[in-house]
């Protein structure tokens, strides 16, 4: 009998100790909890360390940091009529972990059901924008619009949407390709343009240079052709001066420079008569 006392007594303390065990759980400082029983949600712990449940209740946990939503990539209409393609994604929370069991389950369902609610703020609000908006500093009040939306359209999932972003907003890939092709044309033009007004500004430059130096030139050939007269008349006047002092004296002198450029060089043949009045001073010593 007291052996299968004992034997009873520590079955007992045994499925004590499991029951024990089952009643006890811990939240860490990342999670919060929701106690279950058969499957219902009974109450939410969001309080991090060691907590008590009946052995019959389940705990469910949820993340508590904020989590992130990506968006696929997304073809956009601006108000323009402008293609874009825009890549988003949004950040949130669960803020009450009681109504996001009941209406989500869980973070797979709910990123199934929180896509397309982004999907929509984020075309309706950038399709109310034109092009240049989208691309400008007005980005920042569009991500404020969305993520407001989103906090309308879900308050009863029981999360908060804490920010919207837009990582790319960026033309299709043949639309990129036809602006480039265009904005490529244009500097061509540009650039055609610029040559123009140089060669027409360089052709200006180079008739003024032209006329300015034609114009140089004729000042500076009029006035050597003056200077030129002035010294022929300078030197007539002291010539006819010097004739007028001394006739025979200037025949001499003429003589002498007629000698001194007719009998240049070493070997100068000439052939006169000695009588020849070129040689009037070479043998008469008279004047």
């Amino acid at each position: 009998m007291k052996r299968y006392s004992g034997m009873i007594l520590g079955g007992i303390g045994l499925v004590a100790v499991l029951l024990g065990m089952s009643s006890i759980y811990t939240v860490s400082e990342t999670q919060q909890a929701l106690v279950l029983q058969f499957g219902e949600p009974i109450r939410p712990v969001t309080e991090p360390g060691l907590h008590f449940k009946l052995p019959v209740q389940n705990i469910a946990y949820l993340d508590k940091r904020v989590l992130y939503l990506n968006l696929p990539e997304e073809e956009i209409i601006t108000q323009d009529r402008k293609r874009l393609i825009v890549d988003a994604f949004a950040r949130w929370r669960i803020v009450d972990p009681l109504r996001f069991y009941q209406s989500l389950t869980n973070q797979t369902i709910a990123r199934l059901r929180l896509q397309p609610i982004l999907a929509s703020n984020v075309r309706q609000v950038l399709g109310e924008r034109d092009f240049a908006a989208v691309l400008s500093g007005e980005r920042a009040d569009m991500m404020v619009q969305i993520r407001n939306g989103m906090n309308a359209e879900t308050p009863d999932f029981g999360i908060e949407f804490v920010d919207v972003r837009i990582r790319r907003a960026d033309l299709p890939p043949e639309n990129s390709l036809a602006i480039y092709q265009r904005m490529q044309q244009e500097r061509f033009q540009e650039a055609s343009e610029f040559r123009a007004v140089g060669e027409r500004i360089s052709l200006e430059i180079r008739s003024a240079a032209d006329r300015d130096a034609t114009i140089i030139v004729a000042e500076a050939t009029r006035e050597s052709e003056i200077m030129r007269g002035e010294g022929e008349a300078e030197r007539a006047r002291v010539f006819a001066d010097a004739f007028g002092r001394d006739p025979d004296f200037f025949a001499f002198y003429r003589s002498m420079k007629a000698y001194e450029v007719a009998l240049r060089g070493d070997n100068t043949t000439i052939v006169l008569s000695p009588n020849s009045e070129f040689f009037r001073y070479f043998g008469d010593d008279t004047p």
